[in-house]
C-alpha cells in the first residue's frame, strides 16, 4: 500500500546520502522554526511551520523544481506553475509566481495572459486542465501531442519536470485554500504580507539565506558620512558628495518607478486569463460498467514499483524527494489515528479513481463522518468552489491544527494521484 511508515530501501540512495541526511534533519528544523519566527517565509510555510520536518522536506522538494538544475529555464517553471494555479483560481499562488517569474528575467508581457506566452507553453493547457480537474483522462495521446509537436516539441525530461511542477501547484492549491490562505491574500505593496521586502524570495528561506536588502540595513553608514562631512572643509569635496547624493536619489526613483511597474504587471495578473475551457471541471469518477474509463489499480501501477523509478530516471533525484514527502506526511504526530489517515489518503484515490484491491472501503464510511468526507472531497477536488456560500468547510468543526494535518494529507494524496496518473500515461507511451 502506498501509505505506509515503513522506509523503503532504494538502490540509487548510498549510505553517504542516508548518512548525511540524518545529520542535517536536527539543523534543518532548527532553521525552519527561526526562519517562520523571523517571518522570512511566505504564508503556506508559516501554516505548516507546527509539522517542521515536514516543511523542510516540502521547502526542500519545492526549491528543487523551481530554482536547482533541471531542463526547464526558470521563467518557464514559474509560468507553469501560473498555469496550474490558475485551473484553481488561486490569486495568491498566481500572484506569487508572478513576482518570481519577473524576477528570474521572464518576459512581463506574457503575463498579458495564455495567448501572449510561446506556443510551446500553450501546448501544455490541455494536460494542466485535465491533471487539475479529471487526471483519469490523462492519456498516452496527452503525451504524444507533446512529444511530437514539431519544432515546439518537448523532450521527455522537459516534460516530466513540467508534470511535476502542475501536481506540485494543483494540490498546493487545495492547502493554500482549506487553511483560507488565499482569502487572507493581499495585493503587493512596498512589502510582501510577511514584512518582508518584494525582492526577498521565500524559496531562499529553504536554503537559509536570510539576508536582508541593504535597504533595511541600520543608518550607521549614513550617520558616518554625515560627521565625515561636518568635519571637512573642502567645498570642492562637499559639491561632489552632494552630487553624488543626488544621482543616488535618481537612481532610486527610477529602481521605485520600475518596482512600481512590475507591481501593476502582477496585479494586472488575473488567473482567468491563464486559462481555456472554463467550464471544464471536476465530475464524479464514471463507475457504471457502460462508461470507458477505466478504475486505476494500484496493484497494477503503484508509486513504489513504478512511479519512483520512472521519475527518478527521467529527472534526477526527484523521487527521493517526492517520496519523502509521502513518508513525513505519513509519519506526522497528530491526534488522527493512523487508520483514520490511511481512510482520508484512500478516500482522496478513490474520488480521483485509484483504487486499493486489498483495502476494505467500509472503513472510510466508519472512520470518516459526513462532514468530514464533504470537506475532504471539496478541497482535493474543486478547493476554488470552497470560496462559495455553500463550502462545506463551514460545516467542519475542525481546529486548526486539525485542519492543517488533514489538507497536509489532502494536498499529498492528491499529489501523488495526478503523478501517478501522468506517469503511466508517460510509461505507455516508452512502451508503445
Amino acid at each position: 500500500m502506498i501509505f505506509c511508515t515503513n522506509k523503503m530501501e532504494y538502490p540509487l540512495r548510498t549510505q553517504c546520502q542516508r548518512v548525511q541526511k540524518q545529520m542535517m534533519v536536527n539543523g534543518e528544523k532548527e532553521r525552519v522554526s527561526l526562519l517562520v519566527s523571523r517571518g522570512s517565509v511566505d504564508a503556506v510555510s508559516q501554516q505548516m511551520a507546527s509539522h517542521p520536518q515536514y516543511l523542510e522536506s516540502f521547502l526542500r522538494t519545492q526549491h528543487y523544481i523551481l530554482h536547482m538544475d533541471g531542463p526547464l529555464p526558470l521563467p518557464y517553471r514559474h509560468y507553469i506553475a501560473i498555469m496550474a494555479a490558475a485551473r484553481h483560481h488561486c490569486n495568491y499562488l498566481v500572484y506569487l509566481h508572478s513576482a518570481h517569474f519577473l524576477r528570474v528575467g521572464g518576459d512581463p508581457k506574457w503575463l498579458q495572459g495564455l495567448e501572449a506566452a510561446p506556443l510551446r507553453l500553450r501546448l501544455l493547457d490541455n494536460i494542466n486542465k485535465v491533471l487539475a480537474h479529471q487526471p483519469w483522462l490523462t492519456a498516452c495521446s496527452h503525451i504524444q501531442t507533446l512529444l511530437k509537436a514539431g519544432e515546439q516539441c518537448w523532450s521527455l525530461a522537459e516534460l516530466v519536470q513540467a508534470v511535476v511542477i502542475l501536481a506540485h501547484c494543483h494540490s498546493l492549491c487545495s492547502f493554500v485554500f482549506g487553511c483560507d490562505t488565499d482569502a487572507d491574500f493581499v495585493p503587493l505593496s512596498s512589502k510582501s504580507p510577511n514584512g518582508t521586502p518584494p525582492t526577498f524570495c521565500p524559496c531562499d528561506a529553504a536554503n537559509g539565506n536570510t539576508n536582508v536588502p541593504q535597504s533595511l540595513a541600520t543608518p550607521s553608514e549614513h550617520i558616518t558620512r554625515r560627521r565625515s562631512l561636518d568635519s571637512s572643509g573642502d567645498v570642492t569635496c562637499l559639491k561632489e558628495r552632494i552630487q553624488k547624493s543626488q544621482e543616488e536619489r535618481e537612481k532610486q526613483t527610477l529602481q521605485q518607478t520600475d518596482m512600481e511597474e512590475e507591481e501593476e504587471m502582477i496585479c494586472l495578473a488575473d488567473p482567468s486569463r491563464f486559462i481555456t475551457d472554463p467550464d471544464f471541471c471536476y465530475q464524479e469518477f464514471a463507475r457504471k460498467e457502460e462508461d470507458h474509463f477505466q478504475v486505476f489499480r494500484v496493484q497494477d501501477y503503484s508509486w513504489e514499483d513504478h512511479g519512483f523509478s520512472l521519475v527518478n530516471r527521467l529527472y534526477s533525484d526527484i523521487g527521493h524527494l517526492l517520496d519523502d514527502r509521502f513518508r513525513s506526511v505519513a509519519t506526522l504526530s497528530s491526534l488522527h489515528s493512523d487508520d483514520l489517515k490511511r481512510a482520508i489518503w484512500n478516500y482522496i484515490h478513490c474520488v480521483l479513481g485509484i483504487r486499493y484491491d486489498d483495502y476494505d472501503y467500509g472503513e472510510v464510511n466508519q472512520l470518516l463522518e459526513r462532514d468530514l468526507k464533504l470537506y475532504v472531497k471539496a478541497v482535493a477536488c474543486f478547493p476554488d468552489s470552497t470560496k462559495t456560500p455553500v463550502c462545506p468547510l463551514r460545516w467542519t468543526p475542525l481546529k486548526t491544527s486539525e485542519r492543517i494535518h488533514i489538507n497536509l494529507l489532502i494536498m499529498e494524496a492528491r499529489l501523488q494521484a495526478e503523478l501517478l496518473y501522468a506517469l503511466r500515461a508517460i510509461t505507455q507511451y516508452m512502451i508503445a
